[in-house]
């Protein structure tokens, strides 16, 4: 790992932690949703994998890698900050539909259809489904779920080191355990939707075929049920269905 004029190859370290970045950045995708790609999580990865190797000094008293790997996985979370593409008009949609969702669910003791969210929301039938497609960017995760300034957010209630990284809080065993009892209170079409799209990797048209419906409708699906789990792991109110 050194030159031949006793310096540190830093080549040769890139070299080396190149199956680290790679590693993180799988790790990392698993746990995010679909639109982001797993090779700008490895590109972001290696930059902070260089400023690692500029930056580290052996007297610093940690193993490079133990180091690295905060820089990569700090890097990485830059990369989903700058890439949350969603506008903040449909955003705020979401979060209605959200808001409404976990008020009905609190006042019906069951997930909410269609026809009562819309209601909910003072809109007709298909005003709401034309605001589901447009939230088909709609994340499980965003980056300021981590930094909810003034009131707690939902990652807070799984993050059992407050002084951690934060994406322990999406590998923690609790936030994992507590998002498949969401998935399984989800509606039955909706649970199959999210089963066919995450665990058996379909595509929306795929998916379609499956399910007897146009590929529309699948997003449509998607983006009520991400808003049922954001809703549901802020609070432990909900159930499931009957």
């Amino acid at each position: 790992m050194y030159t031949v004029s006793g310096k540190v190859d830093k080549n040769d370290i890139l070299a080396q932690h190149v199956p680290l970045v790679k590693r993180l950045a799988h790790h990392m995708k698993a746990k995010l949703p679909p639109s982001v790609e797993v090779d700008d999580l490895i590109q972001a990865g290696m930059m902070g994998l260089l400023d690692a190797v500029n930056r580290y000094e052996e007297t610093h008293g940690a193993q490079f890698e133990t180091y690295a790997v905060q820089r990569i996985r700090g890097a990485m979370l830059d990369e989903l900050r700058g890439s949350d593409w969603l506008p903040r008009g449909i955003r705020q949609n979401m979060r209605k539909i959200e808001t409404a969702v976990s008020t009905l669910q609190q006042r019906l003791g069951r997930p909410p259809n269609e026809t009562e969210i819309a209601t909910e929301l003072k809109v007709s039938v298909l005003e709401y489904q034309s605001m589901l497609a447009d939230g088909g960017g709609h994340q499980l995760i965003y980056y300021e779920d981590f930094h909810d300034e003034g009131k707690e957010n939902f990652i807070d209630r799984y993050c059992v080191d407050e002084s951690g990284d934060p994406l322990n809080s999406l590998l923690d065993d609790a936030f994992r355990q507590a998002l498949i009892k969401s998935i399984e209170a989800l509606p039955e079409r909706e649970k199959l939707m999210m089963s066919l799209y995450y665990e058996q990797e379909l595509n929306l048209k795929e998916i379609g075929a499956v399910m007897g419906v146009s590929e529309s409708r699948v997003c449509q699906l998607h983006s009520q049920a991400i808003a049922r789990l954001r809703t549901k792991l802020r609070s432990d109110t909900w159930t499931g269905p009957a």
